[in-house]
Protein backbone atom coordinates (compact mmCIF):
# COMPACT_ATOMS: atom_id res chain seq x y z
CA UNK A 1 0.00 0.00 0.00
CA UNK A 2 2.71 2.02 1.03
CA UNK A 3 4.29 1.41 -2.67
CA UNK A 4 0.71 2.42 -4.34
CA UNK A 5 0.63 5.95 -2.56
CA UNK A 6 4.07 6.90 -3.29
CA UNK A 7 3.45 6.12 -7.11
CA UNK A 8 0.22 8.18 -7.08
CA UNK A 9 2.00 11.23 -4.93
CA UNK A 10 5.28 10.99 -7.64
CA UNK A 11 2.16 10.40 -11.01
CA UNK A 12 -0.07 13.53 -9.26
CA UNK A 13 3.29 15.72 -9.36
CA UNK A 14 4.53 14.66 -12.82
CA UNK A 15 0.67 16.04 -13.73
CA UNK A 16 0.93 19.20 -11.80
CA UNK A 17 4.74 19.46 -13.10
CA UNK A 18 3.75 18.93 -16.70
CA UNK A 19 0.70 21.47 -16.61
CA UNK A 20 2.99 23.94 -14.95
CA UNK A 21 5.43 23.44 -18.13
CA UNK A 22 2.28 24.08 -20.33
CA UNK A 23 0.83 26.76 -19.33
CA UNK A 24 1.61 30.85 -20.92
CA UNK A 25 0.34 34.00 -19.98
CA UNK A 26 -0.60 36.71 -22.72
CA UNK A 27 -0.78 40.52 -21.98
CA UNK A 28 -2.60 43.59 -23.56
CA UNK A 29 -2.89 47.14 -22.59
CA UNK A 30 -5.81 49.32 -23.08
CA UNK A 31 -6.32 52.87 -22.50
CA UNK A 32 -8.22 55.32 -20.25
CA UNK A 33 -9.34 58.72 -21.34
CA UNK A 34 -11.53 61.54 -19.93
CA UNK A 35 -12.54 64.70 -21.56
CA UNK A 36 -12.96 68.05 -19.32
CA UNK A 37 -15.71 69.75 -20.55
CA UNK A 38 -15.75 73.96 -20.10
CA UNK A 39 -18.51 74.17 -16.96
CA UNK A 40 -19.55 77.35 -14.97
CA UNK A 41 -21.61 77.69 -11.68
CA UNK A 42 -23.06 81.02 -11.40
CA UNK A 43 -25.01 82.34 -7.61
CA UNK A 44 -25.75 85.93 -6.66
CA UNK A 45 -26.68 87.70 -3.25
CA UNK A 46 -29.85 89.84 -3.68
CA UNK A 47 -29.11 93.66 -3.31
CA UNK A 48 -31.00 95.51 -1.07
CA UNK A 49 -31.05 99.43 -0.57
CA UNK A 50 -33.03 99.08 2.77
CA UNK A 51 -35.29 101.94 4.28
CA UNK A 52 -35.29 104.57 1.19
CA UNK A 53 -36.66 107.82 2.88
CA UNK A 54 -36.69 110.75 -0.19
CA UNK A 55 -33.49 112.46 1.67
CA UNK A 56 -30.53 111.06 0.61
CA UNK A 57 -28.91 108.60 -2.00
CA UNK A 58 -28.73 105.01 -1.25
CA UNK A 59 -26.04 102.64 -2.18
CA UNK A 60 -25.87 98.95 -1.74
CA UNK A 61 -23.66 95.97 -2.95
CA UNK A 62 -24.00 92.26 -3.66
CA UNK A 63 -21.56 89.25 -4.61
CA UNK A 64 -21.60 87.40 -7.54
CA UNK A 65 -19.69 84.27 -7.55
CA UNK A 66 -18.50 82.31 -10.32
CA UNK A 67 -16.54 79.09 -10.37
CA UNK A 68 -15.67 78.41 -13.97
CA UNK A 69 -13.31 75.06 -15.69
CA UNK A 70 -9.38 75.92 -15.02
CA UNK A 71 -8.14 78.35 -17.31
CA UNK A 72 -11.89 78.69 -19.07
CA UNK A 73 -12.27 82.40 -20.17
CA UNK A 74 -15.56 84.01 -18.92
CA UNK A 75 -17.57 86.95 -19.16
CA UNK A 76 -20.75 87.68 -16.31
CA UNK A 77 -23.70 90.34 -18.11
CA UNK A 78 -26.47 91.77 -16.36
CA UNK A 79 -29.97 92.21 -17.69
CA UNK A 80 -31.34 95.32 -17.55
CA UNK A 81 -34.34 94.09 -15.15
CA UNK A 82 -37.45 96.38 -15.38
CA UNK A 83 -36.68 99.16 -16.90
CA UNK A 84 -33.35 99.96 -19.24
CA UNK A 85 -29.51 99.96 -18.81
CA UNK A 86 -29.37 103.72 -18.65
CA UNK A 87 -31.93 103.73 -16.13
CA UNK A 88 -32.93 100.73 -14.49
CA UNK A 89 -36.19 100.78 -12.61
CA UNK A 90 -37.42 99.43 -9.28
CA UNK A 91 -41.36 98.89 -9.59
CA UNK A 92 -43.26 99.28 -6.37
CA UNK A 93 -47.73 99.60 -6.04
CA UNK A 94 -49.49 99.89 -8.77
CA UNK A 95 -47.44 101.41 -11.73
CA UNK A 96 -44.94 103.73 -9.09
CA UNK A 97 -41.60 103.49 -9.73
CA UNK A 98 -37.78 104.02 -8.17
CA UNK A 99 -34.58 104.49 -10.43
CA UNK A 100 -31.61 102.89 -9.46
CA UNK A 101 -28.37 101.30 -10.99
CA UNK A 102 -25.78 98.56 -11.02
CA UNK A 103 -22.32 99.89 -11.74
CA UNK A 104 -18.84 97.26 -12.11
CA UNK A 105 -16.77 99.65 -9.61
CA UNK A 106 -17.79 101.69 -6.81
CA UNK A 107 -15.30 104.74 -8.36
CA UNK A 108 -18.07 107.44 -9.84
CA UNK A 109 -20.35 104.99 -10.01
CA UNK A 110 -19.53 103.96 -13.51
CA UNK A 111 -19.56 101.52 -15.70
CA UNK A 112 -22.65 100.71 -15.52
CA UNK A 113 -23.18 96.76 -15.46
CA UNK A 114 -24.79 95.83 -18.55
CA UNK A 115 -24.53 93.09 -21.08
CA UNK A 116 -21.62 94.76 -23.00
CA UNK A 117 -24.10 96.87 -25.14
CA UNK A 118 -25.59 100.54 -25.23
CA UNK A 119 -22.53 102.15 -23.42
CA UNK A 120 -22.28 99.28 -20.56
CA UNK A 121 -19.54 96.48 -19.57
CA UNK A 122 -19.35 93.28 -18.23
CA UNK A 123 -16.79 91.47 -16.25
CA UNK A 124 -14.91 89.02 -17.40
CA UNK A 125 -12.28 86.53 -15.54
CA UNK A 126 -10.95 83.09 -15.87
CA UNK A 127 -11.59 79.92 -14.21
CA UNK A 128 -9.62 78.64 -11.32
CA UNK A 129 -11.40 75.20 -11.17
CA UNK A 130 -14.64 74.00 -9.89
CA UNK A 131 -13.78 73.54 -5.66
CA UNK A 132 -15.85 75.59 -3.72
CA UNK A 133 -12.70 76.93 -2.87
CA UNK A 134 -11.91 78.45 -6.43
CA UNK A 135 -15.01 80.87 -6.94
CA UNK A 136 -13.99 84.03 -7.98
CA UNK A 137 -16.20 86.98 -6.35
CA UNK A 138 -17.39 89.61 -8.66
CA UNK A 139 -19.28 93.14 -6.44
CA UNK A 140 -22.19 94.42 -7.91
CA UNK A 141 -22.28 97.91 -7.27
CA UNK A 142 -25.79 99.78 -6.83
CA UNK A 143 -26.90 103.16 -6.39
CA UNK A 144 -30.36 104.82 -6.09
CA UNK A 145 -30.35 108.09 -6.62
CA UNK A 146 -31.87 111.23 -4.47
CA UNK A 147 -33.91 112.20 -7.28
CA UNK A 148 -37.04 114.27 -8.14
CA UNK A 149 -38.55 111.18 -9.57
CA UNK A 150 -37.63 108.98 -6.52
CA UNK A 151 -38.55 112.01 -3.75
CA UNK A 152 -42.15 111.10 -5.25
CA UNK A 153 -42.34 107.90 -5.34
CA UNK A 154 -44.89 106.94 -2.55
CA UNK A 155 -44.11 104.35 0.65
CA UNK A 156 -44.12 100.84 -0.01
CA UNK A 157 -42.00 98.08 -1.37
CA UNK A 158 -40.30 98.39 -4.62
CA UNK A 159 -38.62 95.00 -6.45
CA UNK A 160 -36.49 94.26 -9.54
CA UNK A 161 -35.61 91.05 -10.80
CA UNK A 162 -31.95 91.17 -12.39
CA UNK A 163 -30.47 88.41 -14.72
CA UNK A 164 -26.92 87.08 -14.82
CA UNK A 165 -25.60 85.45 -17.80
CA UNK A 166 -22.15 84.18 -17.35
CA UNK A 167 -20.72 83.08 -21.08
CA UNK A 168 -17.72 80.85 -21.51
Amino acid sequence: MRKTNLMLAVAGSLVVAAGAANADTKTTTFGVAATVNANCLVTAESLDFLGYDGTAEKTASSDISVRCSSGAPYTVALSAGGGTFAQRLLSGPGTDKLQYNLYTSDVANAPIWGDGTSNTDTVGGTGAGMALGSAKTHTVYGVLPDSDFNRAAPAGSYNDTITVTVTY
